[in-house]
């Protein structure tokens, strides 16, 4: 549950019911983020169709439908301001005793923010996507990037790599990671490198994250003192699980910690020695 009554801190203090930009920031990417419902009119949505990180868009009359497909975790709000549209939704979502807060400011405010934006085009195709079987560093970065970020339910499927394209045509799914197409290297990148670009997910860490999956992914090793460690723990689960799927899961946590270590934790050293 998120309360803002729960930090004392100023940067975080919103108000009952609300959460700050800040704080919301902050959970961001992690695996215990809350759900991010967009109620904002159609009229303010066309103006501006970008989303939050790892939001869905929702259609406020119809609250009474879709509430009872929500999982039992914390909710946010995002209206246009952050005022009657997001206030009442959340207020009517606790009625039906779901954790309901609503963001401070709204969808404005985030965007007055800096915060990051994702263009609604490439999140609308992001529910299923293929790619070749036994993956390694890109093939599990990706999907750790989707799901934190872009879209928590999509699925990925591995199959042969001669079947990737008929398999995406199929299926209604998003190739990626191939040797052609949309979603792949372009020139000294990786696909970690244009997903991040093409979902205008701009920030530090990210950014530190690139450069180390770029590194061990294209054998630059030299660019990165921590790509070599990526590498060895990317080609251990990749020995250690049979199942595609199953390497995944264990494989978000391996990102999942080196997320927070470049967003929080890169200045941190570690030099104890016994004493003699």
């Amino acid at each position: 549950m998120i309360r803002s009554s729960e930090y004392s801190h100023g940067e975080f203090m919103a108000g009952p019911n609300l959460i700050s930009i800040q704080r919301l920031s902050k959970l961001v990417g992690l695996p215990t983020a809350p759900v991010i419902i967009d109620v904002r009119i159609d009229e303010d949505w066309g103006a501006d169709p970008r989303l939050l990180p790892a939001s869905n868009r929702r259609d406020y009359h119809h609250i009474g439908e879709w509430q009872s497909e929500l999982e039992k975790r914390s909710i946010i709000i995002v209206c246009h301001h952050g005022a009657k549209l997001s206030h009442g939704t959340a207020a009517l979502l606790r009625s039906f005793g779901h954790d309901a807060i609503s963001l401070e400011g709204g969808f404005e405010a985030w965007k007055d923010d800096g915060q990051i934006l994702l263009p609604a085009a490439h999140v609308a195709k992001s529910a299923l996507w293929v790619t070749r079987h036994r993956p390694k560093i890109d093939r599990i970065a990706c999907p750790w990037l989707i799901r934190r970020f872009i879209n928590e339910k999509a699925k990925f499927m591995f199959v042969q790599p001669d079947q990737v394209e008929a398999v995406a045509d199929r299926f209604g799914a998003t190739p990626f990671d191939m040797p052609t197409g949309f979603w792949t290297h372009r020139g000294d990148g990786c696909t970690f490198d244009t997903m991040v670009e093409e979902f205008n997910l701009n920030t530090p860490a990210l950014a530190k994250m690139a450069e180390i999956i770029r590194a061990a992914d294209t054998d630059k090793l030299e660019t990165s003192k921590e790509a070599a460690g990526l590498l060895a723990i990317s080609l251990g689960l990749s020995r250690q699980y049979a199942d595609d799927r199953e390497q995944l899961e264990a494989g978000m946590a391996v990102y999942d910690a080196l997320y927070r270590w470049a967003r929080d934790a890169t200045d941190e050293t570690h030099n104890w020695a016994p004493a003699k």
